[in-house]
């Protein structure tokens, strides 16, 4: 008998931490029984809002970060990171400056500009104003955010210096298409004795490009450089010269190479400062998004605590047994932390893997849900792109996944010590 009872107490004390002994009892204690449902459905309801709560985050997150992507690169695509604008009078030989700080390293293209403001009208009679941008022809076929998005017609007769590019959203509202007849007017018209006429000149539409920003697609017109001067009275001048870089997050290295490389006086400014408010914006946004969203983690987290605690009252004589066998305190603690780890483990990774499956096909899930509710989600109107980005970001999502492990071991730490404090005759006494 004696032999017996050595055996029953040599088991647990030989097993060593997380060891199958305590595996086993923990799974057995997350298994659904009918005396049990009530907890088993507390532990289901932590394991879903972890769930959801990591893929609310993973989504939110990679959506925010393709919105500011997609944004970045239809904002800097035809606008330079870096303008040049001359510190006095006009450059006196734009073209040879061009070229200088087009040679500087870093440098991926650098082209002169004339903008100006029209009225435009069409087939529908007049639209709304309109920016117009000129451009030499060679530097065009090098913005490849506009020449490689050419929806209609071509660039043939921009590049002989005979045609304008306008956006599809500006074409479609004007009743135009390549090949028509666009014409601007213009305030700063012809002086003559009965006072300044207003500049009316019709252009042929060479081409219809479509970038994907319903703002551009709507207001800009793009035009050759000398038609640009002429039409303008801008003379043989520039009012910039505009820098493209291969990386745009390091202009303050490329800024003090072009004043040298530029051998005058000039003012130059970057597009983190003609942005600055807007991306801002953006960034104090998801910062923002993240904490609130990590709040139904957190609440997660805190149904792993009701739920283990309910647990441990539960199974309270199963713990006096199991400590009058010889099971340690710290064999209960790791089954009870087990026990609601598993939770938060299983819960995250179910979260990563419905956070992928989503950001994966936001765009299809998007129409469906349009489809749906007969409205139109995402409007591009409001929010500047056509479609709805999502760009996952491997150290966001690690963030994630590492935050909400914590937030459910920490969870689990309270239950599992309380059951490890628990006094075997106290358990026992009243059964």
């Amino acid at each position: 008998m004696a032999s017996a009872d050595k055996a029953i107490d040599d088991i647990p004390a030989k097993a060593k931490p997380f060891s199958v002994f305590e595996r086993m009892v923990a799974w057995r204690y997350l298994r659904s029984r009918r005396k049990e449902a009530f907890i088993s459905v507390i532990a289901g309801f932590s394991f879903l809002g972890i769930m959801l709560g990591v893929a609310t985050l993973i989504i939110v997150m990679a959506v925010m970060n393709g919105f500011r992507t997609e944004l970045v690169s239809r904002i800097l695509g035809i606008n330079g990171h870096i303008v040049v604008l001359p510190a006095g009078e006009p450059f006196p030989d734009y073209a040879a400056l061009t070229e200088r700080l087009e040679g500087v390293d870093g440098v991926r293209l650098a082209f002169p500009l004339v903008e100006g403001q029209a009225l435009v009208s069409g087939v529908r009679g007049a639209g709304s104003g309109a920016l117009v941008r000129g451009i030499r022809p060679d530097d065009m076929l090098k913005l490849s955010t506009v020449s490689d998005n050419i929806v209609e017609g071509d660039m043939v007769g921009y590049t002989a210096g005979e045609g304008v590019l306008i956006g599809s959203r500006m074409a479609a509202s004007l009743g135009l298409f390549a090949g028509d007849k666009i014409t601007l007017i213009s305030p700063e018209g012809d002086v003559t004795p009965f006072g300044v006429n207003p500049r009316v000149k019709a252009y042929t539409i060479s081409g219809v490009f479509e970038i994907g920003m319903s703002e551009y697609d709507a207001s800009i017109i793009f035009m050759p450089l000398a038609e640009a001067q002429a039409y303008f009275n801008a003379g043989g001048h520039v009012q910039s010269i505009e820098v493209f870089v291969d990386h745009p997050d390091d202009v303050d290295q490329v800024i003090p190479k072009l004043r040298e490389a530029a051998g005058e006086d000039i003012v130059i400014t970057d597009w983190r400062q003609t942005n600055q408010t807007f991306f801002s914006a953006l960034e104090v946004e998801r910062n923002v998004m993240f904490m609130i969203l990590t709040l139904i983690v957190i609440v997660a987290a805190l149904n792993i605590i009701s739920g283990l605690i309910m647990l441990v009252k539960d199974k309270g004589p199963d713990i006096a047994i199991l400590r009058t066998m010889g099971a340690t305190s710290g064999a209960i603690m790791r089954i009870f932390f087990m026990t609601g780890a598993a939770i938060g483990i299983v819960g995250t990774l179910a979260g990563v893997f419905l956070g992928v499956i989503v950001c994966l096909n936001i765009e299809s899930i998007r129409q469906f849900f349009s489809w749906v509710t007969g409205t139109v989600l995402f409007d591009p109107q409001l929010y500047f792109l056509s479609t709805l980005p999502a760009e996952m970001s491997l150290g966001e999502t690690m963030t994630v996944v590492i935050m909400s492990l914590t937030l459910s071991f920490i969870a689990t730490i309270f239950p599992a010590w309380r059951a490890s404090r628990l006094d075997p005759v106290q358990a026992l006494r009243y059964e």
